[in-house]
């Protein structure tokens, strides 16, 4: 996927799931290329298409007004459905799907997903789905957007990359 020059260009999206001891858990994220920054996400134990809807409906309360961008996605069901489509519309995104087994295609956001696995999924057994749900928004919001130095940014996180550049934008605008 290629490089996007300003927030809410190019946002990358897909779906992951692990165990507890409750049973399964699934995580719908969505990712900004401009700066890797977590936008919105929906952690559920049902992988539903209203996951997906949530962590999009998240991300545009989040970044506010996003008409324009593009956001890909694998061909999973949640993407294609009834829910998904309309609400990319109503938001005046622009979706699409990847080729058929072209991981490529989506190799940022399974990359943060390899990060993910690595730093909290598979650091323990995880006993209950609020244990990890917490672990998840922990890791998100403290670890990956204000800790974790990207190489690609200028050694800089996720937050110091957009707080830096979108004000290098404003004053070039």
């Amino acid at each position: 996927m290629s490089a996007a020059a300003t927030p809410n260009e190019l946002w990358l999206t897909d779906i992951t799931e692990h165990w507890t001891a409750e049973g399964k858990f699934y995580l719908c994220a969505i990712k900004d290329v401009f700066s890797g920054r977590i936008v919105g996400y929906s952690i559920s134990d049902r992988m539903k298409s209203s996951l997906a809807v949530q962590a999009l409906e998240n991300a545009v309360a989040m970044r506010g007004d996003v008409a324009g961008c593009v956001a890909p996605s694998d061909r999973g069901s949640q993407f294609r459905s009834r829910r998904f489509r309309p609400a990319l519309t109503r938001h005046r995104l622009f979706g699409s799907m990847g080729r058929v087994a072209s991981c490529g295609d989506n190799a940022a956001m399974e990359s943060f997903f390899s990060l993910l696995q690595k730093n909290v999924l598979n650091r323990r057994v995880w006993t209950t789905r609020e244990d990890l749900r917490i672990a998840i928004v922990t890791w998100i919001e403290r670890t990956y957007h204000r800790r974790r130095r990207q190489p690609r940014l200028g050694r800089l996180t996720p937050v110091e990359f957009e707080t830096i550049m979108t004000k290098n934008l404003a004053l070039a605008a």
